[in-house]
């Protein structure tokens, strides 16, 4: 006998308390930083950022974190993979080629 996973219908969410409290992994659970092998990095315009948390809940490292009600990024390790980026709707978050 098998036991069919069943799909919930997906709801938008009408208000923040409607998300999860949190990513997946909190931010600090990575233990060594960054090797340099990073290309680009994302960069958080403040002006265009409305604190909806989107990026810090689609970041699979957990390295954008709450501050002030906006969001900030850990760069020694975040590995530049622009997921914020493409998440963010209002284009907040932009990448930018890494400074050697």
């Amino acid at each position: 006998m098998s036991i069919k996973p069943t799909l919930r219908e997906y709801k938008k969410p009408e208000k923040l308390s409607d998300y999860p409290e949190a990513t997946c992994f909190e931010a600090g659970h990575l233990v060594t930083k960054n090797a340099g092998w990073r290309n680009v990095r994302p960069v958080i315009n403040d002006e265009k950022c409305v604190g909806c948390y989107q990026c810090y809940m689609y970041c699979p490292d957990g390295v954008i974190f709450k501050k002030n009600d906006k969001v900030d990024i850990d760069y020694d390790f975040c590995k530049g993979c622009g997921i914020c980026a493409k998440t963010c709707k209002l284009k907040a978050i932009t990448m930018t080629e890494e400074e050697r």
